[in-house]
């Protein structure tokens, strides 16, 4: 028996019981999930071995005498290893595909030609054919794609498996076209094990999903009416007019929405001398309660869509407790605020309702007496100002680095109980979402652009 620790973002980290009997429960899911590991396959360690993903890769790897080789132990030099051990399989977390990503694109992009129009011919004529699932081709891949795996070191990678956080659904077409190979994402937490569903490799032309339930677990929806998802859902994603109720925006297809919860022998018995939280982990009838909301597709697939809880992961792995963070950064500048992140990306972004009083004497210090709050909202200046306060305010009250608000929007109508406020006057984090969707898109897309540059810069955003 073990004990994996868990997120204290809130409070005190809880202690997850991991039993033999879970740990293998769940390494033998990598075998029956089809992911067809051997005795000749080769991994490269690099994540904690305390990290439960890690922990469960390295358990289903020792299982059938796979071997492993461990990096340097400087994160910024995993390509070098990479290309020193030239593992067969790669499982991986999202921050690190990315990271080759955008090195394989900017490296294109830089070098222009005849070669970027080679590579953009080739992967044009791949993802054609990734759409019918076919991922090698028999032409392109010698030209193109076998030489750029082999510079980078993942020339006799089979299989690649994306776990910790969501991967983008560009970023695993790109995978797939550019390594020629199979790339899964799994889903689950540590409570289970690390997994309870994975993509099946047998199906590489479909996005956007977690896959199916893995050997060893039943899985099912559990409707949140206070969200708005219900077991009986049928479509997910629609839009209407609110006076005449036309669709404004098409959905998918659904077959029920709710909570995830899955059930098996990979699941754990609870939190260590922590009855309050097992509780609420672990109803009656032994399923564990994720916290997630999904749907299920129409082949069966599971869709992560939204957080029950005001909680999410960064696409580093970091927990962020959004309230927690609005609590902290109320100021004499920052009147209402909705923080906002997400596993796609590893910054966090917030749109703020700014005290106007506040802002008046900042206009009349500055020369802008008599300038409108709408005009000073969409002042740089007081953006960059505003900024650069909160992440003073969110260090001086001891919020980590992953905490501190990168881009900013403001808002300069107040918000109610009738648009997106509750009786209490807490945020509707759906409603404020989809109020700002455009805005959030805008941001983020910034601040990619400034991180591409080099760096992030305090009001870029």
């Amino acid at each position: 028996m073990r004990s994996c620790c868990r997120s204290g973002t809130t409070g005190d980290p809880k202690g997850a019981i991991l039993t033999h009997r879970n740990l293998v429960a769940d390494a033998c899911n990598a075998h029956w999930g089809g992911l067809g590991i051997s005795e000749k396959d080769v991994h490269l360690s690099y994540l904690p071995l305390a990290h439960v993903f890690e922990q469960l890769v390295e358990n289903a790897l020792l299982m059938v005498g796979a071997s492993i080789g461990f990096y340097q132990g400087d994160t910024f030099k995993i390509l070098d290893d990479i290309k020193a051990l030239r593992p067969t399989i790669f499982p991986s977390v999202p921050r690190l595909f990315n990271r080759i990503h955008d090195k394989i694109r900017g490296g294109v992009e830089a070098a222009g030609g005849v070669k970027a129009s080679l590579f953009n011919q080739a992967f044009a004529a791949k993802q054609y054919w990734l759409k019918q699932n076919h991922i090698a081709h028999r032409f392109w891949d010698g030209l193109v794609f076998k030489p750029l795996a082999q510079r980078i070191g993942l020339d006799r990678c089979h299989l690649m498996v994306s776990g910790s956080a969501p991967l983008s659904s560009h970023v695993m077409e790109f995978l797939r076209i550019v390594f020629c190979c199979q790339v899964v994402e799994g889903y689950g937490q540590t409570e289970c094990g690390g997994a309870a569903t994975v993509t099946d490799p047998a199906d590489q032309a479909s996005l956007g999903h977690v896959g199916g339930p893995l050997a060893s677990n039943e899985i099912k929806l559990v409707s949140v009416p206070d969200l708005g998802y219900l077991v009986t859902d049928t479509v997910h994603g629609e839009e209407r007019d609110k006076k005449t109720g036309a669709v404004t925006k098409a959905g998918m297809a659904c077959e029920g929405r709710g909570e995830v919860c899955y059930r098996g022998p990979n699941v754990f018995p609870g939190y260590y001398k922590d009855p309050v939280n097992t509780a609420a982990a672990l109803d009656a009838e032994g399923w564990l309660h994720s916290g997630d909301i999904g749907l299920w597709d129409a082949r069966g697939h599971i869709k992560i869509i939204d957080r029950k809880k005001n909680m999410f992961k960064l696409s580093q792995g970091e927990y962020v407790a959004s309230e927690k963070i609005e609590n902290e950064l109320l100021s004499k500048w920052v009147q209402q605020i909705f923080v906002y992140g997400d596993s796609f990306h590893s910054m966090l972004i917030a749109i703020v309702v700014p005290n106007p009083d506040s802002l008046r004497v900042w206009a009349d210090a500055n020369g802008k007496a008599g300038v409108s709050i709408e005009a000073l909202c969409a002042d740089p200046a007081v953006n960059d100002m505003i900024i650069k306060d909160m992440a003073a305010q969110g260090k001086k009250r001891g919020l980590q680095g992953f905490e501190i608000i990168k881009g900013l929007h403001l808002e300069p109508v107040p918000w109610s109980p009738d648009d997106i406020l509750t009786p209490s006057f807490k945020v509707k984090r759906k409603d404020a979402k989809e109020r700002y969707q455009e805005q959030i898109d805008a941001m983020y897309a910034r601040l990619d652009t400034v991180a591409g540059k080099g760096g992030i810069k305090q009001g870029a955003a």
